[in-house]
């Protein structure tokens, strides 16, 4: 009797294959899947062994036709600026002596030129199939950049060519002679959300990944392409092959492979500097530019005020860098009245971290299936890069709804998209959201649950005058204004008008303005000129708008200690109350 430990013939053969690959071949010797998606990295190298054994890195293409399908009879390739193509010329010969008996039998003549579109492609494939099939052949036909051939659409606004092509591989998904017989359809695209949903989620049809390489595939196709140079890259290069792999988290083997030539050929210093740079580059480049490194100097230090939420945020670094990462919460919601510094606060808190953070911008777009396709490939980036940081900022805007309608469905399945990632628990730790927003009640309630963003941190305009004396102090240190607390007009700190950090920084800059162009001050701010503009600032104030807001975070905040101390005790059905006669004056 076998060892139950012993490695099946499959796995023997497929050892040395990435983990996508032995999925496939397990799912295709199953006999119950004829028809493949491949998605994601598709354009990068894929590592498998030469003819001699050694390791070496192949495109897709190439990867699919030596291994994964080196024992078919036929292996052809179509996408729609191509047409139809063959790995060999007997296989291309083969093909056109079936193409002249299809032209005898219907009239075409197809065999003078083919077509390009899928519709006439298939009909002509379909025909082939059967009869090569019918002959015992093994076939393989690959269908690349499949989002143009079958793409996302809602199902009223098909195109007649989106149906046909949609009925063709349907069909031959479930065709009794296709699964009785050697023979597999594989389509190629990046992005899953590209494609119509109805052949992703058939049960026909298996989704494969091709992920971002980790860093234990990043460190050995380093090792394969600097095999016998290694002194030379040691020379010019301050980073080694561990640092280099640990470093270059969501970059692929093409970008690596950038890198390293940029040392062995043309000689270019690497540094670590230069590596963060580079790495910054790609990614964003990669995300279309929906994705932005958060860069800062700063740390939380160079925050005024909230004392409480900046001793929160300091112990969760804390627990970060001391790879306490099963204590973090998945995300943070930062809410509170504009102005309050929830931006400003989070990018310090960047620099406290000792991960990256990353900036998710706009990702929308007016092209029907784009927006989800575009998240779908910055998640992809995120899962690859981690550990990492991400700040959302107006979330209540970015995120969409379940409930949202009037954008053909968009909006819900964007927060399907998101919600449904930030609750990968594997991610605890690694990925840390940071959805900011002065309007947390407009958030849906499945992104604010535990489990997602667990912890809320509610921000507030400075409610002592010890809070007030330390962010002016901050203020005139970044706008350069140099006068002693005693001689700041009493009306900034004393509390009857509200100033928020945006205010400040706003009224010392246009006393800058005035002093600059006051010959007698040399420039310089006096108590006079100060006391003039505090005087003449009228900063635009939308009273029951910041009321509103505050209330709201009021009501989010998740601890009693971020509280100012006239929120701590107060009713919360007389908050609620308030906050639903606030919405009625504001609307």
């Amino acid at each position: 009797m076998p060892d139950a430990h012993e490695p099946s013939l499959l796995e023997k053969y497929t050892a040395h294959y990435p983990e996508w690959a032995r999925d496939f071949a397990r799912k295709y010797f199953t006999k119950t899947i004829t028809q493949f998606i491949l998605y994601g990295a598709v354009r990068d190298l894929v590592p498998t062994l030469d003819a001699s054994g050694e390791p070496t890195y192949v495109s897709l293409t190439d990867f699919l036709v030596g291994d994964l399908f080196a024992s078919r009879d036929v292996v052809l390739f179509y996408d729609r600026s191509s047409g139809i193509h063959f790995v060999d010329k007997a296989s291309r010969k083969d093909f056109n002596q079936a193409l002249s008996g299809y032209d005898t039998i219907f009239g075409t003549e197809y065999a003078q030129k083919l077509p390009k579109d899928p519709v006439r492609v298939f009909s002509i494939l379909e025909n082939y199939f059967r009869i090569r099939l019918a002959d015992g052949k093994r076939i393989a036909c690959v269908i690349d950049y499949a989002e143009t051939v079958v793409p996302m659409s809602e199902a009223g606004s098909y195109s007649s060519e989106d149906r046909n092509a949609l009925v063709f591989l349907q069909k031959w998904s479930h065709d009794p002679l296709f699964m009785a017989s050697d023979f597999t359809v594989t389509l190629v695209a990046q992005n899953l959300s590209e494609l119509n949903q109805q052949m992703v989620q058939s049960p026909y049809t298996a989704e494969i990944q091709i992920p971002i390489p980790a860093e234990a595939p990043r460190r050995a196709f380093a090792d394969w392409y600097l095999r016998g140079r290694e002194e030379t890259f040691a020379a010019r290069s301050e980073v080694d092959a561990d640092a280099l792999a640990a470093q270059t988290a969501g970059l692929g083997f093409i970008q690596l492979r950038t890198i390293l030539a940029d040392v062995l050929e043309n000689g270019t210093a690497l540094t670590f500097d230069s590596l963060s740079d580079l790495k910054k580059e790609f990614i964003e480049a990669e995300a279309y530019g929906m994705l932005e490194f958060v860069e800062t100097d700063m740390t939380l230090a160079h925050v005024a005020g909230h004392t409480e939420a900046k001793s929160h945020l300091r112990k969760a670094a804390k627990a970060l860098q001391a790879g306490h990462r099963d204590v973090l919460p998945m995300g943070y919601l930062v809410s509170g009245p504009v102005g309050t510094g929830k931006t400003f606060t989070i990018l310090c808190f960047a620099g406290e971290l000792g991960i990256p953070m990353v900036k998710l911008k706009n990702f929308r777009s007016q092209w029907q299936g784009q927006t989800e396709a575009n998240l779908e490939k910055i998640l992809a980036l995120l899962e690859a890069m981690t550990p990492v940081a991400v700040m959302i900022d107006e979330a209540d805007a970015a995120l969409g709804d379940r409930d949202a309608g009037g954008d053909s469905g968009v909006s819900k399945r964007v927060f399907g998209q998101i919600a449904q990632f930030m609750s990968k628990t594997e991610h605890r730790g690694k990925i840390i959201f940071f959805l900011l927003t002065a309007r947390p009640d407009y958030m849906p309630v499945d992104l604010k649950r535990q489990g997602r963003a667990e912890e809320h941190i509610a921000l507030f305009y400075p409610s002592t005058r010890e809070e007030r004396e330390e962010l002016l102090t901050v203020m005139m240190k970044r706008t350069g204004v140099d006068l002693k607390m005693a001689d700041v007009p009493d009306a900034l700190l004393n509390g009857e008008r509200t100033f928020s950090g945006a205010d400040m920084e706003a009224l010392l800059i246009r006393a800058r303005f005035r002093a600059a162009a006051d010959g007698r001050t040399k420039g310089n701010v006096t108590p006079r000129i100060l006391q003039e503009v505090v005087e003449d600032f009228m900063p635009p104030t939308y009273p029951l708008e910041v009321e509103l807001q505050t209330l709201v975070a009021v009501m989010e905040c998740t601890s009693r200690a971020l509280l100012p101390e006239r929120y701590r005790n107060m009713d919360r059905e007389t908050v609620v109350r308030r906050i639903e006669e606030l919405r009625l004056l504001v609307k």
